[in-house]
């Protein structure tokens, strides 16, 4: 059983500084690991190769972002499993074999995750994958442990194995075959919601994505982004048109997209009004970079299964945490999520 842990860097030596040491104690034994680099003009390679001769060097040739830069290096790693880490993640002892050991036991299971917690606040969940992933039918993600920036503490609520939506792209592990086999990460998504639409992608095949409580890992977040940027608005609401029209049954389509019309200007005049003008202009130019997409992404989906709406959520979620108060995963109703 080979197992590759792939770190995408791009300018993160201070991140490779504080985690790789603990990176290097709690792996070594268990996984190949490797620094993929996109082409960071800081001095993070000459440091792990001074500081780590060990771990092996994968050099793209710019920096393609999230999507591209892993299919760029993972097109030159051999491995049954393949760990997707963040260069701001600290991981724990034992954090690799339970998650393997849990995807052996279900030749289904493509995808998991390990419980996320913040490296800032550690008792309490981490933004970006907490419990495990979810959306609701209007496309909105969400997870157990977070929804919207209601932050959860771990208190133990999560801590069974159960099937998610989507797994975190800081902490992913995969098959390597179905990595390869579904095409990648879509490359057109360069950051931000691809690990969604690569998961769905994967349910829309007949596979599982799963959560591993008993893997703990440490997520400081935000380190190529900070959590509120306008570059990050454009791509977010971008990327989520593309992840629902790939996607999305053909029943519910047009349907979707008019109610997200809607929501998104809403959303428009809402950021207006409090954050400013370059917000506002980031959710426009998402629609217009969609609209001019639209021609290669229906060429895109005519090639790919839609069908699979299983842990999907099937109300507005936006609704349930704003005026119904629903802060909470446990606060929703498990009988709208649907089971296939």
């Amino acid at each position: 059983m080979h197992v590759a842990v792939i770190i995408l860097n791009w300018n993160g030596r201070n991140f490779l500084e504080k985690f790789l040491p603990t990176l290097v104690q709690y792996s070594k034994d268990e996984a190949e690991i490797i620094v993929a680099d996109n082409f960071s003009s800081d001095d993070s390679l000459e440091f792990v190769r001074s500081a780590f001769p060990e771990i092996r060097i994968i050099r793209n040739a710019s920096n393609y972002g999230f999507a591209r830069g892993y299919n760029e290096a993972l097109n030159q790693v051999t491995a049954d499993y393949y760990i997707l880490l963040n260069s701001d993640i600290e991981v724990t002892a034992n954090w690799i074999q339970p998650v393997i050991t849990l995807m052996e036991s279900d030749p289904l299971i493509a995808a998991c995750q390990p419980k996320i917690r913040s490296y800032l606040e550690p008792k309490k969940f981490e933004y970006a994958g907490a419990a495990g992933g979810f959306i609701d039918k209007y496309g909105y993600p969400f997870c157990r442990g977070r929804i919207f920036l209601s932050i959860e503490e771990d208190t133990g609520q999560y801590d069974e194995p159960c099937e998610i939506f989507w797994a975190t792209g800081a902490c992913m592990f995969v098959k390597a075959n179905l990595f390869h086999s579904m095409g990648g990460l879509d490359e057109d998504f360069f950051a931000h919601m691809e690990e969604i639409d690569f998961c769905w992608r994967l349910k829309n095949n007949g596979f599982k994505i799963m959560f591993c409580p008993s893997s703990t890992v440490f997520h400081i977040g935000g380190g190529t982004l900070p959590k509120v940027s306008c570059k990050k608005t454009y791509l977010n609401f971008r990327n989520n048109f593309f992840l629902l029209y790939k996607n999305l049954p053909e029943n519910r389509l047009n349907r979707v997209f008019t109610v997200r019309f809607i929501l998104d200007g809403i959303a428009a005049c809402k950021f207006l009004i409090q954050a400013g003008f370059m917000d506002f202009w980031a959710v426009t130019r998402a629609h217009i970079s969609f609209y001019h997409s639209l021609s290669k992404t229906k060429e895109k989906r005519k090639n790919l299964r839609q069908g699979s709406m299983k842990n999907v959520f099937d109300k507005n979620i936006v609704i349930e945490y704003y005026l119904r108060g629903k802060k909470k995963f446990t606060d929703l109703d498990p009988k709208s999520f649907y089971d296939q």
